[in-house]
This record gives structure tokens, C-alpha cells and sequence, in this order.
């Protein structure tokens, strides 16, 4: 029989090839097509916005993991990206309100690539935010294998 990891494992390879082909052809796209401001280094923004698209696919699959069926999924689309959006540090939030703008993936992500393409800095600068959205993307992966087990039958 098959193993729950297993099943996520294929579900992160699978889906997983789209999204590095995305994330690179995107990011590629913005810098030298778009010509976007980049005043750091091309590799870290890929770096960043591989990472981060890990950690929107685990959370994708996580999501799907719990839903019934798809309308299902798609009324979570909401409840996962706007709050994401509103604490992800790109909006001047009340002190009391900032505080939970760290427990959501997207401020690790927005203050990486602010990091690197507007101020130009190093991976030394941003490794405690890619060292966070490693550990959110591990996260998610350990809550699917779980949470597999739970809604779906194996």
C-alpha cells in the first residue's frame, strides 16, 4: 500500500514542475522584459520566488487536503490569500495589528525580494526569511501527511 508522505511527495513533484517552470519564467519575465527595478542579484530573486512558490503550493495542497470537493476549495481561496495580503507588511497596519504580520508566509516573502531587488542586498540579509519559509513549507508538508490520514481514506 501507498504512504500517506508518499502521496504528498507525488503531489509536491508533480505540481512542483509547473511551479519552478512558473517561477522562473516569471521572474525572468518581470526583470528583463517588464524591466522591473533590480538592483540585487537575478539567482536570489529566482531563489526567493522558488521558495516562496514551494511554500504557496504546500499550502495549496494542505488546503485541498481539507477540502470536500471544489466549490469547497475555492470558498478557502479567500479566507487563505487576503489575510495574507493584509499582513504582509506592504500596508501600514495599527502596532497592535503588526504583530501578526509574522505568521503569515507573504511578509517573509515581500521583505526578501524588497531586500534584494530595491536595496540590492546579499543572502546574508535574507536567510532568516528564506530559513522561514523553508520551515512554513515544511509545516504544511508534515500538516498534509497528517491531516491525509484524516479526510481521506487510505
Amino acid at each position: 500500500p501507498i504512504k500517506r508522505w508518499e502521496i504528498v511527495v507525488g503531489y509536491i513533484l508533480g505540481f512542483g514542475l509547473v511551479t519552478v517552470m512558473q517561477s522562473f519564467l516569471i521572474s525572468w519575465y518581470c526583470v528583463y522584459v517588464l524591466d522591473v527595478v533590480m538592483i540585487g542579484s537575478f539567482a536570489l530573486v529566482l531563489l526567493i520566488t522558488l521558495l516562496s512558490a514551494m511554500v504557496a503550493l504546500t499550502m495549496g495542497i494542505l488546503a485541498s487536503t481539507a477540502a470536500n470537493s471544489e466549490f469547497q476549495m475555492m470558498q478557502m481561496i479567500p479566507v487563505v490569500i487576503i489575510p495574507q495580503l493584509f499582513f504582509s507588511g506592504l500596508f501600514n497596519l495599527p502596532d497592535w495589528l503588526a504583530v501578526i504580520e509574522k505568521t503569515v508566509p507573504l511578509y517573509y516573502i515581500a521583505d526578501a525580494l524588497t531586500q534584494v531587488m530595491i536595496k540590492g542586498n546579499g543572502i546574508s540579509t535574507i536567510i532568516v526569511d528564506l530559513s522561514v519559509l523553508l520551515g512554513f513549507s515544511v509545516l504544511f508538508i508534515t500538516a498534509n501527511t497528517r491531516l491525509l490520514k484524516k479526510y481521506r481514506r487510505i
